[in-house]
């Protein structure tokens, strides 16, 4: 048992089971032990690969999808350039490098990365030297425009699971059994927040809240309605949270979530149309798979550009990344994509209603 473990083990001693937000978070971010305040996650050596890490194509043409809305919001001066959860800084760099061409984007632009992880923070410093990037806990943008991306991020936000049974729902929470963690579950109760469910769901579903990402929506909603810009949000998930989804990955491999505490990375499926409830105060666009998203904006033409000057193994990694990125099978369809913009403000590129 290692240290995180003996910590958790002792809090539910003293305290009782605790909810699966409050094991996510102790999991995930705490200070001395948390699985994103210890280590660099990412890539082959890590435990999962995230899309900007799989080709250059994924932010290039993020950046220009962002620079566009930019442009049709009548190119404010300044702005603020954040994203949340911005990995090793590769998205931020390569939407930075699509955005040279655009004129005065990079001098309006204030970059704000929203990170909690100092080896992270570490690698984003290095990936944008020369940008002068501001970093913040939490999202705290000056007041002008967002312009936002959140690639990856709503996922590892804390989730609380209820399960329906006769009665009503039944929490899963983390307790003990002979010592060991294990999962348990509450006595049924009635919940206000899941009223809308019972018409939709039967006896033995799972559906998955999350205070954390609906907060985190509704204070970029607040500051899109009142200083325009855009949010793009980018996860697995889709439109209504049904089923269990909670899990671990380490290695690239799932776990156990109660194994390898604080090593393993804890994720769950994004509830969009939550996210959407949360952002009341502005609209959001339809919700689109990611391979059609990406081809909306010309990836293909960009992957048959950059091929030309490849060949070998190099031409191979290229041509996989592009199917990884765009495919069905792949990522292409179980990752979304929703637009948060003003009321009456044209959805961003690559998410036209009628496109």
């Amino acid at each position: 048992m290692n240290a995180l473990a003996q910590h958790i083990t002792a809090l539910i001693r003293a305290s009782g089971p605790l909810t699966l937000a409050e094991f996510m978070a102790l999991c995930l971010q705490h200070p001395e032990h948390g699985y994103y305040t210890t280590r660099d996650p990412l890539g082959a050596e890590g435990d999962f690969t995230t899309a900007p890490e799989i080709s250059q194509m994924f932010g290039e043409l993020v950046g220009l999808c962002l620079a566009q809305s930019w442009l049709d919001a009548g190119a404010p001066s300044p702005f603020t350039l954040a994203e949340l959860g911005p990995g090793r800084g590769t998205l931020m760099a390569d939407i930075m490098r699509a955005t040279r061409a655009v004129p005065g984007f990079h001098a309006a632009a204030e970059l704000l990365l929203v990170e909690t992880s100092p080896a992270l923070r570490a690698r984003q410093k290095a990936a944008l030297a020369g940008y002068q990037p501001a970093w913040a806990n939490q999202l705290t943008p000056k007041n002008q425009p967002l312009f936002l991306i959140a690639n990856e991020f709503f996922d590892a936000l804390p989730i609380r699971q209820f399960i329906r049974d006769e009665a009503g729902w039944r929490e899963r929470v983390v307790g003990l059994d002979d010592g060991a963690l294990a999962f348990g579950l509450t006595d049924a109760t009635q919940l206000a927040a899941l009223e809308h469910r019972w018409n939709d769901t039967e006896i033995g579903d799972v559906v998955e809240l999350s205070g954390h990402a609906d907060a985190v929506a509704s204070e970029i909603s607040s500051h899109i309605a009142a200083q325009g810009g855009c949010a793009l949000i980018i996860d697995y998930g889709d439109w209504r949270s049904k089923g269990d989804t909670f899990q671990a990955l380490k290695a690239h491999k799932k776990v156990s979530p109660l194994t390898a505490l604080g090593t393993a990375d804890l994720t769950a499926h994004v509830d969009f149309e939550a996210l959407a409830k949360a952002a009341a105060e502005v609209q959001h666009s339809k919700l689109t798979p990611q391979g059609l998203f990406l081809e909306r904006l010309g990836v293909t033409a960009r992957a048959q550009a950059l091929a030309k000057k490849l060949s070998g193994a190099a031409l191979e990694s290229h041509i996989a990344a592009h199917r990884r990125l765009t495919h069905p099978e792949e990522m292409g369809t179980l990752f979304k994509v929703m637009a948060l913009t003003p009321q009456g403000a044209p959805p961003p590129a690559g998410l036209e209603d009628d496109a």
